[in-house]
């Protein structure tokens, strides 16, 4: 592992923000004394809090071993998560049968989910929404925004970003349509994507320093140990910086605002191959590590 991952662990039930080095856990504030504040404040001052970080390792003491370590969410409560919807070649071409790749849209599109109230840890059990017997899963590389930023160009986008973590987009599919709505109002996005646990993310923040190329990562998604995903985020239809620049241009982003920039092909409802109580689900990025959901 390059570097340092920044993570959120559980000390006596207080969540408290760490450092993964050397397959050691550390708590920011024994590495950088005064440094007391949740990951998101870290992220407020992302240049400087990422440069003390590195200047402390490599860390030849203390620490915690990773496997008695209890990670919750690197970020408990991001300011907002974006989620770009339709945006892999593969995965387009699976949901409609086919994907001309000479006709890319112009712009990006996304819809929100709630934080709070769906962002789960590693390891976390989520239960079924009620009513939802189509509960799916969609691996997806999140960004982490590190910096303040407002109609920022694709070409400097990548200046804003702190990190990159995994989130799976759980996703309740027979709570999509409403047929007793008019067709404007009968999509609904919350009661499809906005359930309790509807976010796992994880495990921790990998710098964007230690990621050489955001667009040349392995993407995979298991149910049981059965491959159901596997793609790479070089099938991004807009890119991540094109992403960035268009959600800037929209609103201000944030540190601490996470962009979810896609799910590849193999989701579930294709096949209608939906997710059961006792399911065990494992996303994985390359360099990023893995994060694993428990269903009930």
């Amino acid at each position: 592992m390059n570097g340092y991952r920044l993570l959120t662990m559980d000390v006596n039930g207080v969540p408290t923000p760490g450092v993964l080095t050397g397959g050691r856990v550390h708590a920011v504030e024994d590495l950088l004394p005064g440094h007391r504040g949740p990951v998101v404040e870290l992220l407020q001052d992302w240049d400087r809090t990422h440069e003390a970080i590195r200047s402390v390792l490599p860390v030849s003491t203390g620490g915690v071993p990773l496997a008695e370590v209890r990670l919750l969410a690197p970020i408990l409560h991001p300011g907002a998560i974006f989620c770009a919807g339709a945006n892999y070649w593969d995965h387009v071409e699976e949901m409609e049968g086919s994907a001309d790749r000479t006709r890319r849209p112009r712009d990006p599109w996304f819809f929100v989910k709630t934080s709070a109230h769906s962002v789960v840890e590693d390891q976390a059990t989520v239960r079924r929404p009620r009513g939802s017997e189509a509960l799916d899963y969609e691996a997806e590389l999140a960004v982490v925004i590190g910096r303040t930023a407002r109609d920022v160009p694709a070409r400097e986008a990548l200046g804003v970003i702190a990190g990159y973590t995994i989130v799976n987009d759980l996703s309740a599919r027979d709570l999509m349509k409403r047929p007793d709505r008019p067709p404007a109002m009968a999509y609904d996005w919350v009661g499809q994507k906005c359930f309790d646990g509807a976010a796992p993310l994880g495990p921790w923040i990998t710098p964007a320093a230690y990621v050489p190329d955001c667009h040349d990562l392995a993407i995979r998604l298991s149910v049981n140990g059965t491959v159901k995903q596997s793609s790479t985020t070089a099938n991004l239809i807009h890119d991540v910086y094109e992403q960035i620049a268009w959600l800037s241009h929209q609103l201000t982003l944030r540190p601490g605002d996470v962009i979810a920039t896609g799910t590849p092909a193999g989701v579930g409802l294709p096949r209608q191959d939906y997710l059961r109580s006792g399911d065990v689900v494992r996303a994985e990025i390359s360099g990023l590590g893995s994060l694993t959901t428990h269903i009930a």
